[in-house]
Parts: C-alpha cells; sequence; structure tokens
C-alpha cells in the first residue's frame, strides 16, 4: 500500500512527458515487484513462489543476500538493483510497446518505498552495509513501529488510505491530465 502510495504521488509531481497503456499497467506490476525484492533475501517471499521449485531456489539464493536486512536493504542494495535493472530491462522490453525507463522507475520506487517503511521499524536498516549500524526513524528504536502490531494494521494502513483519498482529492486536476495523457494505441 506504502508503495502504490508513493508511485502516484512521485507520479503526480513528475509526470511522464508520455505514457502508454501497457507501460502504466506494467509499472503498476513492476511497482508491486520492487516492493517484494528486498525481502527475497528470505526463502518465505512470495516472489519466489512464482518460479518453479521457488522454495527450494529461495532457499539456496538467499545466502547471496548474506542474511535479512543487509545487502538488499542497504544504499550499496539499491545501487546495484538499479544497475542490474538498468542492464536488463532495455534487452527484456520491446521500448515500441514498454517505456523501461518508466518502469524502472517504478519498479526503483517500490523497492526505495519498501526501505522507507522498514526504516520506521524497531529493526531499523542496515544503510552503509558492510557496516553493521542500522538506522531508522525516529532514532530511538524504541519509539519505532513493531511490523504486524495493531499499530500498523489499525493506523499506519488507514492513514495511507486517507492519504491516497486526500492526495487524490486535491491532485485530481493533474491526475486526470495524466490519465488523459495515456495513449491505448500500443496495445
Amino acid at each position: 500500500m506504502f508503495a502504490f502510495a508513493s508511485l502516484v504521488t512521485v507520479g503526480s509531481f513528475y509526470p511522464p512527458v508520455s505514457l502508454n497503456l501497457a507501460t502504466l499497467i506494467a509499472s503498476l506490476i513492476g511497482c508491486i515487484v520492487g516492493t517484494l525484492v528486498p525481502d527475497m533475501d528470505q526463502a518465505s517471499n512470495r516472489l519466489w513462489d512464482l518460479f518453479p521449485g521457488g522454495d527450494y531456489t529461495g532457499r539456496f539464493l538467499k545466502k547471496l543476500f548474506l542474511g535479512h536486512r543487509s545487502l538488499s536493504h542497504s544504499l550499496l542494495g539499491i545501487y546495484l538493483f538499479y544497475v542490474f535493472l538498468n542492464f536488463i530491462l532495455p534487452k527484456i522490453f520491446n521500448s515500441d510497446f514498454i517505456d523501461y525507463r518508466i518502469l524502472l522507475f517504478s519498479i526503483m520506487t517500490g523497492f526505495i518505498s519498501h526501505l522507507v517503511a522498514d526504516g520506521f521499524t524497531t529493526e531499523g536498516l542496515p544503510l552503509l552495509f558492510p557496516l553493521k549500524t542500522k538506522f531508522g526513524c525516529p532514532p530511538v528504536s524504541a519509539l519505532r513501529i513493531k511490523t504486524g502490531t495493531w499499530m500498523e494494521k489499525f493506523i499506519i494502513f488507514p492513514g495511507i488510505i486517507l492519504y491516497l483519498f486526500l492526495f487524490a482529492f486535491y491532485r485530481q486536476s493533474q491526475i486526470i491530465l495524466l490519465l488523459r495523457s495515456v495513449s491505448p494505441h500500443s496495445l
């Protein structure tokens, strides 16, 4: 939910020059995938379920991430993931149908929004990995949110939904312009 709110917010303030329907759909899916990628360091991540033998592959490849909330939750991880996507996306997607730069932006928005949200949790983030120091907001971990608690379910999630409604209300003219600019001709 936080990743979608981030994508809507950033896309509203920095709308793409041109956007077709295929790119829009790929970008929405990309944002969801991007938000799940940092937790691929756990064999139980939902993305592993998309691959044949994903549970086994996840258990094996999670060692590449060097443990939960390590490389994939750091500035180095952000950079490496960006370089990887910037290399692979133009090779996978036909630029006549999907603008890989918009897709890259959407995936990275999902990825980074995941890290921002994790920064508000008690565990914090090892942004300077391989250094063990963890950062979070607020700096005192006792004041941060514990994942899966009532605070997350009954205050954070409803707060994000309320934010999306208020944002859509106050930015509706920009959102309508963006949606009107979407060209269905690419499908």
